[in-house]
């Protein structure tokens, strides 16, 4: 099966939120690592990695180097046209043509016509020889692809055009494309998940529809996010146990540990006695165990509802790696790196 370092093209796509982007991120650190030549390529417009690596100033349409090894690209497809009829030649010049009110109008109301272009484009960055002469290709190319629906789109439109254009170059682009996206030892497809039923449902569905539209499935499915069980069931019950005995110990200490409210205006509350039971006869100390027993029966809860969602997977045949929960606000480049070095041991 080899390694998915070992071919042309990787897309990663998945339910939108899942976190696609920081796992291209992430396998494009470890490609970049291992001395390939390889780029991110970001579509609709986005432009994450820069942000993520302290990149600023560089046009986002432009590739634009991000450490040692390691490009990023955002995809314009008004200038991947360009690019592509430059390249085409012929009588009239690509910049002519792309700047024709017809073709223009042609381009915007052909159904898939800019998911083809963007598709063309990422084509042409697995080429050692490019449309500009002194460019160079990648040995790796990274697709940060949109959520599901939208990736299988662009992944369809070589197949649309091919069946509209049936000679020329369009047809012809289109089936360099096509043999690009099927062939198994030149291009991979990971998704991108959440362990809920949503999401995996949502994966199934790219499965199935990769299946049909490519002949091709899912390498692997990367579950983000995911919580380890930290309790077994006699642990939990113990901690329900101790909760419960304190909470009794603290009523019995008297009102919960709370002095008895006044009877008069005049009077004054008296101090309480010491009591003997223990330190979790207080209510400080009974409620801070009812809080850490519901926490972890709370995290335990979520953490075996995920795991079913992962063994659903691995039911279906697929290889899941998941990644764990990461524990801060946002996630820096520091969070990227960290996740890397996880998949490192498992990709």
């Amino acid at each position: 099966m080899g390694s998915v370092f070992d071919r042309e093209l990787v897309v990663v796509s998945g339910k939108g939120g899942a976190g696609k982007s920081t796992l291209a991120a992430a396998l494009a650190l470890l490609a970049a690592d291992r001395g390939l030549r390889t780029i991110v390529v970001e579509v609709g417009e986005q432009n994450r990695l820069r942000t993520l690596f302290g990149v600023d100033g560089a046009e986002a349409s432009v590739e634009t180097q991000l450490q040692d090894r390691l490009w990023s690209l955002s995809i314009d497809p008004d200038r991947a046209l360009l690019e592509w009829l430059q390249s085409l030649g012929g009588r009239v010049s690509g910049r002519v043509l792309a700047s024709s009110s017809t073709f223009q109008y042609f381009a915007a109301a052909a159904p898939g016509a800019k998911e083809l272009v963007s598709m063309v484009k990422i084509w042409e960055l697995t080429q050692g020889k490019r449309w500009r002469g002194r460019t160079h290709g990648y040995d790796l190319v990274v697709l940060d692809a949109p959520a599901t629906g939208h990736a299988l789109g662009m992944l369809d439109s070589p197949r649309t055009f091919g069946a509209i254009a049936r000679v020329g170059p369009i047809a012809a682009q289109a089936e360099r494309l096509r043999q690009l996206l099927q062939d198994p030892t030149r291009t991979d497809y990971l998704a991108v998940a959440h362990a809920s039923e949503l999401a995996v449902t949502e994966t199934l569905e790219l499965q199935r529809r990769l299946g049909e539209q490519l002949g091709r499935g899912l390498r692997a499915v990367v579950v983000n996010g995911t919580l380890p069980q930290r309790f077994n069931p006699a642990e939990l019950r113990q901690l329900s146990s101790l909760a419960a005995r304190a909470e009794l110990a603290a009523l019995a200490s008297g009102g919960q540990g709370r002095a008895k409210p006044p009877t008069s205006s005049r009077s004054r509350p008296q101090p309480q006695r010491p009591s003997r039971t223990s330190g979790m006869a207080s209510s400080d100390g009974s409620a801070t165990l009812s809080a850490a027993s519901a926490a972890a029966h709370a995290v335990s809860e979520r953490a075996r509802a995920q795991h079913n969602q992962l063994a659903r997977l691995r039911r279906r045949g697929f290889e899941v790696t998941g990644v764990p929960f990461q524990f801060s606000g946002e996630l820096d480049l520091s969070g990227v790196r960290r996740i890397a070095e996880h998949l490192r041991r498992k990709l």
